[in-house]
């Protein structure tokens, strides 16, 4: 998938106002992850993702662990341009995971969902109910 396409999944799927504020979301909620995810994880799922986005996975290299409001939290403080509710912040890095799940090979958002606690099982919600729903499944 290219940058342009990623930003404008997420845009729409978020309905986000602009690509900027997808942009915003995306970088977020990656430089977020990075810092909760082992950095050699970060670095496979980084250099699968566009270069420009792949970066943003690259920043940190000492994890730490910290629960997922707080991941939300830390989140939030980073997407100055999208702003809102702690909800709004969640449901746009969820999005944000979707997109990086079709983005990316089969498994490789496993490896990174295997290394957080169960708390962290919602910002994952969105691509497992596509998985679980099949492309033969009514909505």
């Amino acid at each position: 998938m290219q940058y342009e396409e990623f930003i404008g999944e997420v845009q729409h799927r978020a309905q986000l106002d602009s690509r900027e504020a997808a942009l915003g979301a995306t970088r977020a909620t990656l430089e977020t992850l990075s810092e909760r995810i082992q950095p050699g994880e970060a670095e496979n799922l980084g250099a699968q993702l566009p270069e420009e986005l792949g970066r943003h996975l690259e920043k940190v290299d000492e994890v730490e662990s910290f629960e997922f409001q707080e991941f939300v939290r830390r989140t939030a403080e980073r997407d100055r341009i999208g702003g809102g509710e702690h909800e709004d912040v969640a449901y746009r890095a969820m999005v944000v995971m979707e997109v990086v799940d079709e983005a990316v090979t089969g498994g490789a958002l496993d490896d990174i969902e295997e290394q957080l606690p169960d708390d962290y099982d919602d910002l994952f919600e969105l691509q497992e109910a596509e998985a679980t729903a099949g492309p033969d499944s009514e909505a």
